[in-house]
């Protein structure tokens, strides 16, 4: 897979690590040449540029892409890239970083972004997981919004303690994907019966939350 991160600052050089590290082929676009560092990046190719010029993007090759990761520190900048990605390239997917979260609504469909990611909100997620039972975390957007990763904590009191998962019924368009127990995952079967503790990963649409949470808390 061929991916073209925008932005060599502490979140776009991590991103590429671990991309490069998975076998795949990573381009980086930077447009401060002293920030142009190939040994902080091994494997990986850069490119001096402005991340929003068309010159720059075409140099890129950006219509090869798979995956366009705008990962600057200027929303406008992240938000411009992803539509260019998606209208002059036809980029098949693009991740965009959210800086502000006052700017959060921006980034969606209209933009041309397919997944958001917004640092104070995974951190509230992964807090809110941390300490809530009983309740759904929200944990991540998939499918631009139209579908949720979700989480559940089954408490002691929770109805569904102790039924076989073959036995309950979900909403619709919901899927029980994985049961953490212990710090293990599993893959859940029809057979498998919940316990006290578990934590429960559901994809769901988010119309569908309310139902789901009715059901869990019974």
């Amino acid at each position: 897979m061929k991916v073209v991160i925008a932005g060599a600052g502490s979140v776009g050089r991590s991103v590429a690590r671990e991309l490069l590290g998975k076998g795949h082929e990573v381009l980086l676009i930077e447009q401060k040449k002293d920030a142009i560092r190939h040994d902080r990046v091994p494997g990986a190719s850069w490119l001096l540029s402005d991340a929003v010029e068309l010159e720059g993007l075409e140099g890129a090759g950006l219509e090869t892409a798979d995956v366009v990761v705008a990962a600057t520190g200027d929303d406008k900048v992240n938000l411009v890239l992803s539509l260019l990605a998606k209208t002059e390239f036809g980029v098949p997917r693009t991740v965009s970083r959210v800086n502000n979260p006052k700017n959060e609504w921006l980034f969606d469909s209209n933009w041309g972004v397919d997944v958001a990611v917004s640092t104070p909100r995974l951190m509230t997620a992964l807090v809110e997981e941390a300490v809530e039972v009983g309740g759904l975390v929200n944990l991540m957007s998939l499918e631009k919004g139209q579908a949720t990763l979700m989480e559940f904590t089954v408490h002691e009191g929770a109805t569904v303690l102790g039924s076989r998962i073959g036995a309950l019924t979900w909403p619709p368009d919901t899927v029980l994907v994985a049961i953490v127990r212990h710090g293990k995952a599993i893959a859940p079967t029809p057979d498998d019966t919940i316990e006290a503790g578990d934590e429960l990963f559901f994809i769901s649409s988010p119309e569908r939350q309310g139902q789901l949470l009715g059901l869990l808390r019974a």
